[in-house]
């Protein structure tokens, strides 16, 4: 039924965009992506996968590959991270603004200068008012699904934004773990054929996409994006089931993932591959009869409001983990936004990892303990050197 193989987070998101049969690869290279289209590129030549791959010479030009393509109805993938993701920003708004269903592998690194190679979520975070839906990973088995799963949501006529899957650099991409490859019919039978139903640039039914919208339509554009990213929540939570049902494998309700919070007054808040070693003191803690919570964002875009009031309904001392800052606000997105929706409660952030530094156990400890005694919000950077 399938095949276990043990490999990078970057093996796992060529492995999915393989499975998905996409139509058109659009590549460039950036560290610590560019090892998911080189296997790509060797799919491609060994045969193994039928796909137009096209050598670009930017992410710019990445990104406006990718957006052709798909105005023609090709099923479409790409890789980047940090600068390059930063110099595709015009080219973003104009994918979710066009309503094509492009997929996009991250993997999250610093933004300069510095100069830096090393994870943290910056890059993807800065982008997050761009019309993309954002889906953040734990590890590679997560990465390949939720690539599999982008497609679906994506490509569905209720949503058709752009989607983009976030691993943590080097801490997944070039770290190997065992991943389930499900048979390629399987996921065939479970994505479909993609076939739009909008005409897109067919010379048989000709239309005008992309052109400029004067103050008498284009707010209503924007309006349309915000109503698809709504209606996206319902479609992710309706892959991610299904996906289940299919491959026995779930990522919470597919907009967020609860994890001991049953008893938890205290509960960490956090994105990305950090959860796992959150899971791991929590298990530790409750060992020992103490009682902490993870409530894991896996979708931050469409932000999940509504699930993440329910969860937390009961929870008195809530620490929100992020690895990104907002400069001259002293937080980070996640934070801010986790403040905006439970305004009755404590909400205290934490800034960590930046540039690729350690989260540790310790690390996690502290946070928790601080959590419990502080008074108020408060914002503290975890790990700065004396």
């Amino acid at each position: 039924m399938c095949e276990v193989k043990v490999i990078t987070g970057t093996s796992a998101a060529a492995e999915a965009a393989k499975l998905a049969d996409v139509d058109v690869i659009a590549a460039y290279p950036i560290t610590p992506q560019t090892t998911c289209v080189e296997k790509l590129a060797e799919f491609v030549a060994n045969g193994e996968l039928d796909a137009e791959y096209i050598k670009v010479e930017s992410e710019h030009s990445a990104m406006s590959a990718c957006i052709g393509a798909a105005a023609t109805g090709a099923r479409t993938f790409t890789a980047t991270a940090s600068q390059g993701l930063a110099l595709m920003h015009e080219m973003l708004f104009i994918a979710s603004g066009m309503r094509l269903p492009i997929v996009m592998m991250v993997a999250n690194r610093a933004l300069s200068a510095p100069i830096n190679i090393w994870n943290d979520q910056q890059d993807s975070i800065a982008e997050r008012d761009s019309g993309w839906i954002q889906i953040y990973v734990e590890d590679n088995q997560e990465t390949l699904d939720s690539i599999i799963q982008a497609y679906k949501i994506a490509e569905n006529e209720d949503v058709l934004l752009p989607v983009m899957v976030c691993l943590d650099g080097f801490i997944l991409t070039h770290t190997v773990e065992p991943v389930t490859i499900p048979k390629a019919e399987r996921v065939r039978d479970f994505l479909g054929v993609y076939e739009p139903k909008h005409a897109y640039l067919d010379p048989d039914r000709p239309i005008t996409q992309g052109p400029v919208g004067v103050p008498d339509c284009y707010m209503e554009t924007r309006k349309q994006v915000e109503e698809a990213m709504e209606r996206a929540k319902k479609v992710i939570k309706e892959v991610n089931e299904e996906f289940s049902e299919r491959f026995k494998r779930k990522y919470g309700n597919g907009l967020v993932e609860a994890y001991n919070l049953d008893k938890a007054d205290t509960v960490l808040v956090a994105m990305g591959s950090v959860c796992g070693t959150i899971k791991y003191v929590i298990d530790e803690l409750k060992k020992e009869g103490k009682e902490v919570g993870l409530l894991r964002i896996r979708t931050f875009r469409p932000f999940p409001k509504e699930d993440i009031k329910e969860f937390l309904k009961d929870a008195n001392n809530i620490a929100v983990l992020d690895k990104n800052i907002s400069l001259g606000f002293n937080k980070g997105a996640l934070g801010i936004e986790m403040a905006s929706i439970l305004k009755n409660k404590k909400v205290c952030n934490y800034i960590v990892g930046l540039g690729g530094r350690d989260i540790t156990i310790d690390n996690i400890k502290s946070i928790i303990n601080h959590v419990e005694k502080a008074e108020d919000d408060e914002t503290v950077w975890v790990g700065l050197k004396e």
